[in-house]
């Protein structure tokens, strides 16, 4: 006990709370035959979400994988572009709720040339392994094949393993790949593609 106290003594706060949501995620995980179905559902955005998208991505981000808040940032970019700019006919943004509360989120831009690209999936630690991720990855997928897109592209980096996971799943396939330095880190960013026509 002592030693388990004196470890955890030697961690920084922010690397207590990412031990904390990673012992929480393995419990959710074992625990999860045990436990009730909680029911969540799908809607679109509105007023708040995308400063609740922004933050989350920011705290989440940097707590399991030490991302600085150049990524926050970019977060930032994209949905503000998106609130200026967006088709609501052909772009989209999904908000996952569970017992009124946002548990995760996606969007869906139009890149151009009939491309849909995936953007910011994002899942809260605690709502993690109840298939929230693979159901905000079918809305995306769903949505861009009644538009008519012809393949869905994605960019991700190499260490997210559990949504490199959730993509492989649903059929992407990674088609390139580049070692930038980004977000204060030296990352493997991946490009991912899911043809949409045959």
């Amino acid at each position: 006990m002592e030693e388990a106290e004196s470890f955890l003594l030697r961690l920084t706060g922010e690397e207590q709370r990412r031990l904390l949501n990673a012992m929480q995620t393995i419990e959710d995980i074992l625990d999860d035959d045990s436990k009730p179905p909680t029911s969540y559902l799908f809607r679109l955005n509105s007023p708040g979400d995308i400063g609740w998208i922004i933050h989350r991505h920011g705290v989440v981000y940097s707590e399991e994988y030490g991302f600085d808040e150049t990524f926050e940032a970019l977060v930032a970019e994209i949905l503000v572009q998106f609130i200026r700019k967006h088709d609501p006919k052909r772009e989209c943004i999904w908000i996952a709720e569970q017992d009124g509360e946002r548990v995760g989120s996606v969007m869906i831009v139009d890149a151009g040339e009939q491309i849909a690209q995936l953007r910011l999936l994002l899942v809260e630690p605690r709502a993690r392994g109840r298939g929230i991720g693979k159901q905000l990855i079918n809305e995306c997928i769903k949505f861009s094949r009644r538009n008519r897109y012809r393949k869905i592209k994605l960019w991700t980096q190499g260490n997210l393993l559990e949504a490199r996971h959730l993509y492989a799943k649903a059929g992407f396939k990674m088609v390139g790949e580049y070692p930038p330095k980004s977000f204060g880190l030296n990352l493997i960013a991946e490009f991912w593609e899911l043809p949409l026509q045959d």
